[in-house]
């Protein structure tokens, strides 16, 4: 049984590994930074998941996750989303606050109640975020990379992932009418004023700036 600090690196991990939508290498430095501890911490850590089997490390290069690190990895997302998700629809919980709750709480439930779970809420795909839930055998969705910074304008799309989880960014994401299933209109962009102006449904148009954009995902309303 891994103990939660390993559990935290490969989740992390697996993030860092496919934040640009590939597969690629993850510096000890930038491990280091994501998880809040020092280079020295962090390259402890890696030597150790590298003796389990969890790490492959080569220097100079970077930490990848082995198949059996992914494998863990994917669980602990698993438990961790359909947590999230528990929180919000049965004990009715904000979604800005439940990612510290889960965080807890991944480390702790049984199988056996995480399955319960998942049969209770219906067997979901997604996270009150929008971020999909790994199935039990470990597969998880691809990720979407178009967002509101990127997709075409004045054709609809509808909100589908909130890429930024932080309570506060949440809360003016809810504000804005900037939730998953939400369906707005890219309006024009603005380069030299890095931003983009939407018009949500049953909203007025509203700006925002790039780096807001860049983390609301979106895919096209169909029919």
């Amino acid at each position: 049984m891994t103990s939660g600090t390993v559990e935290d690196y490969l989740k992390q991990l697996y993030a860092e590994q496919y934040a640009s939508g590939e597969s690629a290498p993850v510096t000890t430095g930038r491990l280091a930074v994501v998880m809040g501890v020092t280079p020295g911490t962090a390259t402890s850590m890696v030597k150790s998941l590298a003796t389990s089997g969890l790490v492959q490390h080569e220097l100079r290069k970077g930490v990848q996750l082995t198949a059996e690190g992914e494998t863990l990895a994917l669980s602990v997302l698993r438990r961790h989303r359909l947590m999230e998700l528990f929180l919000v629809e049965v004990l009715k919980l904000d979604w800005s606050v439940v990612h510290e709750e889960a965080e807890m709480l991944e480390h702790a439930i049984s199988d056996r109640v995480l399955e319960r779970i998942d049969s209770l809420l219906g067997h979901p795909t997604v996270d009150p975020h929008g971020d999909p839930i790994p199935s039990a055998t470990g597969h998880v969705e691809g990720p979407n990379r178009t967002s509101l910074a990127n997709c075409p304008l004045n054709e609809p799309q509808r909100v589908r992932r909130i890429l930024k989880q932080d309570p506060e960014f949440l809360r003016f994401a809810e504000r804005e009418g900037l939730v998953p299933g939400a369906t707005l209109l890219i309006i024009d962009r603005e380069a030299v004023a890095e931003s983009v102006r939407i018009r949500v449904v049953g909203r007025e148009i509203s700006s925002l700036g790039l780096a807001v954009a860049h983390k609301i995902i979106v895919q096209p309303v169909i029919g």
